[in-house]
């Protein structure tokens, strides 16, 4: 996210749409709850403004906190999104401060509540990942109860970022696409330029409840 830190979310100015702007999750960190309550309060906010809006939350970790997770939770979102991001193997390079067994326990929690009919996760290839290992993750990620998955090519935004170690092909990730379903996720969306909102609305429309 382009953002200048410091900036406000936008305003909902109840005219029948809502700017796509993201709040990243490392400006609320150094709260005690991880900022769960903050993002339950900005969905509740949405929710008295845009009533019939559908509202989707790409969350940290919160540390594995339950707590946390389920204050998000009883605010309803239509999504729950948390991307594991890599697979295990290359956490501690792409993901330092990470844990991925508890990405997947946060998923997990997500998908066990009753009212959270979609969990989404993502990953992005192309950091030196095997295709083995890229199926070991949406495997997991299956088992964790999540049922969206978007797959997307790794890009490099500056030379003091990783570098890309591969380009992925296109046939490679409709292959990825064709196995997810085949997996029974509800949606995966896997090609060079998916990120995590890649057709956002459109992807929830498609995805049954669990």
């Amino acid at each position: 996210c382009l953002f200048t830190r410091g900036d406000d979310l936008p305003h909902l100015d109840g005219r029948g749409s809502v700017p796509r702007r993201k709040r990243p999750a490392d400006r609320v960190s150094g709260l005690d709850d991880g900022g769960a309550e903050h993002f339950a309060e900005t969905i509740r906010a949405i929710r008295r403004r845009l009533p019939h809006a559908t509202v989707e939350v790409l969350t940290p970790d919160f540390l594995g906190r339950s707590a946390a997770i389920d204050a998000v939770l009883a605010a309803r979102p239509d999504v729950f999104n948390h991307n594991v991001e890599t697979v295990p193997r290359l956490y501690p390079t792409v993901r330092p401060e990470a844990d991925y067994a508890r990405s997947l326990q946060v998923l997990g929690h997500a998908a066990a509540d009753p009212t959270q009919s979609a969990v989404k996760s993502g990953i992005m290839v192309g950091l030196g990942e095997t295709r083995q290992e890229v199926l070991s993750v949406m495997h997991d990620l299956r088992d964790a109860g999540c049922n969206i998955l978007t797959i997307g090519q790794y890009l490099s935004p500056t030379p003091e970022h990783l570098p890309v170690e591969e380009f992925i092909r296109p046939e490679q990730f409709s292959e990825l696409e064709t196995l997810g379903s085949a997996m029974d996720f509800d949606v995966v969306s896997a090609g060079p330029f998916v990120r995590s909102s890649y057709r956002a609305g459109e992807v929830l429309d498609i995805a049954s409840p669990r």
